[in-house]
């Protein structure tokens, strides 16, 4: 039977009978099943997604290559593209959240980037003294000439 609510609704509030049965549990076998898959899934998109939006980074940075090597643009191409993909940010063309995952990665594992460069300068650290000190020389004779 329908009850009447002080705000003049009606609703029907069913009641269990005594001839239900509550439900059973599900066995957790089966929902540690679920919490697998889904992890699954979600690894496998992620896994999806970032070679994606690699490829779409890179293209833009391409693009700026391409677009200094037609023009002859004297500034790099790598920061024309980045120009590029800060311009159709803005404009709305390209929404964060296609590259955000790729971006937070790569930004992650930014310091892995450095260790060739830290490298090679370690290996090239006699020829970096003698330019250094031919440098400096320079420097003071200048300085004492004025």
């Amino acid at each position: 039977m329908p009850k009447r609510l002080s705000f003049g609704l009606r609703l029907n509030f069913w009641s269990r009978s005594s001839r239900q049965t509550a439900r059973q549990p599900i066995p957790t076998e089966a929902v540690e099943a679920s919490e697998q898959t889904k992890a699954v899934a979600r690894w496998l998109t992620f896994a999806a997604a970032i070679p994606l939006q690699l490829l779409a980074l890179w293209m833009l940075n391409q693009a700026g290559v391409w677009l200094v090597d037609q023009t002859a643009l004297p500034i790099p191409g790598n920061l024309v593209g980045l120009f590029l993909l800060y311009g159709l940010l803005a404009l709305g063309v390209i929404k964060l959240s296609w590259l955000e995952l790729t971006g937070s990665f790569l930004i992650r594992h930014l310091a892995f980037f450095f260790v060739p460069i830290t490298v090679g300068l370690m290996n090239s650290g006699p020829c970096s003294r003698r330019m250094a000190s031919g440098s400096l020389s320079r420097s003071a004779a200048s300085a004492g000439s004025e």
